[in-house]
């Protein structure tokens, strides 16, 4: 997956199940895939996929809280790395969740669908990396603008979120202008929100 691994690794068989079990559940649904079409996905039998899966269900929630994991992973690195001050930092935030959300988009319908499906134990996992990584974030956002309190601050984010994982909806062929100008344009279009949230009433 390309949130994971660099994307100039060749992805193991593991990541190419994982890939394609993604894929085919956000196209099909949970129920509308089996084991047999994910393996015949990646070139292996049905059954040979339980040397590396316990079944579907842990195929999903590998996906869910694997992603979730990588963000808040990738988010804590850049927080760490930053060192041009609050406004790089803000745009290395919003460079790495568009990365996410461009190129990602199957995780992102997935996510929308399918979270109540997770055991319990799995579910909390996610939400609390989710709730770090809004955190993350909020924490981020208040050093470029100050007077945002952070009640305001966290609302912001959430809605930057949702702008940036609109995604999954421009999915018809051609929808898109190309990754370099979609990624720009959704940087822009958050840069702008968080200005906005920012202004005096």
């Amino acid at each position: 997956m390309s949130s994971g691994a660099s994307r100039t690794d060749a992805p193991t068989r593991r990541e190419q199940i994982l890939k394609e079990a993604a894929r085919l559940f956000a196209e099909r649904g949970f129920h509308g895939v089996g084991v047999d079409e994910i393996g015949a996905a990646v070139g292996i039998s049905g059954p040979g996929l339980y040397r590396h899966f316990a079944g579907k269900d842990a195929m999903l929630a590998e996906l869910l809280v694997g992603i979730s994991g990588q963000l808040l992973t990738g988010g804590k690195r850049r927080v760490a790395e930053a060192e041009h001050g609050p406004e790089a930092l803000l745009d290395s935030l919003i460079e790495g969740h568009i990365d996410f959300a461009v190129d990602d988009r199957d995780l992102i319908t997935l996510h929308d669908r399918e979270l109540d499906r997770l055991r319990d134990s799995d579910r909390k996992l996610v939400r609390s990396l989710q709730r770090q990584y809004v955190e993350l974030w909020v924490e981020s956002l208040r050093k470029v603008y100050p007077q945002l309190a952070e009640p305001q601050a966290r609302v912001a984010v959430h809605a930057v979120f949702g702008l940036l994982n609109s995604t999954p909806h421009l999915s018809r062929p051609g929808s898109l202008p190309g990754r370099a100008v979609t990624a720009r344009l959704l940087h822009k279009l958050a840069r702008g929100a968080f200005a906005a949230a920012a202004a005096p009433e």
